[in-house]
């Protein structure tokens, strides 16, 4: 992987192949898809297809591409269609996370198929030249400082943070140092569920720092966040295989259970700055059978180019914690990165495609 390799309003104009549907009529689709960006963009449709084994009310919540950057990622709409009663878009007032909310008040065989159109550019931020940065505002700076109920700022998350950033005085230095001993003590478990919770309190207080994505982009944002540092987790998901030799940081076709979790620092001189050290983890166990050394090339290589860069085969949802489901009475869930459904009551287990019953399939449409 080399950093310098990084740096609704029109009608459908593609047919789509039909799944086999509970009702007679095929449903038209609903939506509609923006044009194509020029310049090195390249096109991806992600079909998620829900059909959960469900009687009684019904309730599915899908996440929808709503991370906008005109640098490296601009939504281009959604298509939608199943026989759900209703069918809408939602959008979280506080960080912006949409989603398609589909109602079945007494549910025979549901089916809901959406595709979404995204346009990715790889990212890479230059640490070497500053550029003109917007300030960061001060609602926004608030809202990704602040704790939330998995990743709280204070007690033993401050304690490990200022411990970490010592005497460091930028920004940058202490966003690099959290970053390094994120890499160098923490480790990817093959066991744990899905891409983890990310309760960071319980990682730190139990001295086991293993998991996933979710676990230890997560205790990344925590201690930034605790040492003064605006930061964010980025979740979405992995949409086509990496194009660096990163077996282990990629995936296409069925992509339902290729969920990714990334994570983001503000630095004064540069803006928002990409960050993975959750996947230097990742290409340290699985990039090789028996796993590799810390100090192997292609870690090296992994580690020094995920402080400031990410290679866009991956989609981004959204940034939200703490999430409550429009129409739900059931508790918030802790991130939205999973398609979600309830019936009769009773949450389904989103960790579970094949339980849950739905299949997210990723294909790449071309370059411009």
């Amino acid at each position: 992987m080399n950093r310098r390799n990084f740096l609704r309003s029109t009608a459908v104009a593609a047919s789509f192949a039909l799944p086999a549907w509970s009702r007679a009529a095929t449903p038209a689709m609903s939506g509609a898809f923006a044009p194509h960006p020029a310049n090195g963009w390249r096109i991806f449709e992600l079909t998620t297809h829900v059909e959960p084994a469900a009687s009684g009310p019904t309730s599915v919540w899908v996440p929808l591409p709503s991370i906008s950057d005109a640098d490296w990622i601009r939504p281009m709409g959604n298509l939608w269609r199943g026989n759900a009663e209703s069918m809408t878009t939602v959008t979280d007032p506080e960080y912006g996370a949409t989603m398609l909310h589909a109602e079945w008040p007494d549910a025979d065989k549901p089916v809901l198929e959406i595709v979404s159109r995204v346009a990715t550019r790889d990212r890479a931020v230059d640490l070497s030249r500053p550029g003109a940065v917007r300030s960061l505002p001060a609602a926004e700076r608030a809202l990704y400082t602040r704790g939330t109920e998995l990743i709280p700022t204070d007690g033993i998350v401050l304690d490990t943070a200022t411990e970490i950033v010592g005497r460091a005085r930028s920004d940058e230095d202490k966003a690099r140092a959290i970053y390094e001993w994120v890499v160098d003590n923490t480790f990817r478990n093959p066991k744990t569920r899905g891409c983890g919770l990310g309760d960071v309190r319980t990682m730190l207080e139990a001295g086991d720092l293993s998991g996933k994505c979710a676990d230890l982009n997560a205790l990344y944002v925590g201690l930034a966040r605790a040492a003064g540092l605006p930061a964010r987790d980025v979740y979405g998901i992995r949409i086509a295989d990496s194009r660096f030799g990163y077996k282990s940081l990629g995936k296409s076709g069925d992509v339902s259970k290729a969920q990714h979790c990334r994570a983001e620092v503000w630095l004064e001189r540069f803006g928002w700055v990409p960050v993975d050290p959750a996947d230097v983890r990742k290409v340290a166990l699985e990039e090789s059978p028996g796993g590799l050394a810390i100090d192997h090339p292609k870690v090296v290589a992994a580690r020094r180019t995920l402080f400031g860069a990410w290679e866009m085969n991956w989609l981004g949802y959204n940034f939200a914690h703490d999430l409550r489901l429009p129409g739900s009475s059931g508790a918030a869930v802790p991130f939205l990165m999973y398609p979600q459904g309830e019936s009769a009551g009773s949450r389904f287990d989103s960790l579970d495609p094949a339980g849950f019953r739905y299949t997210l399939t990723a294909t790449e449409l071309g370059a411009t």
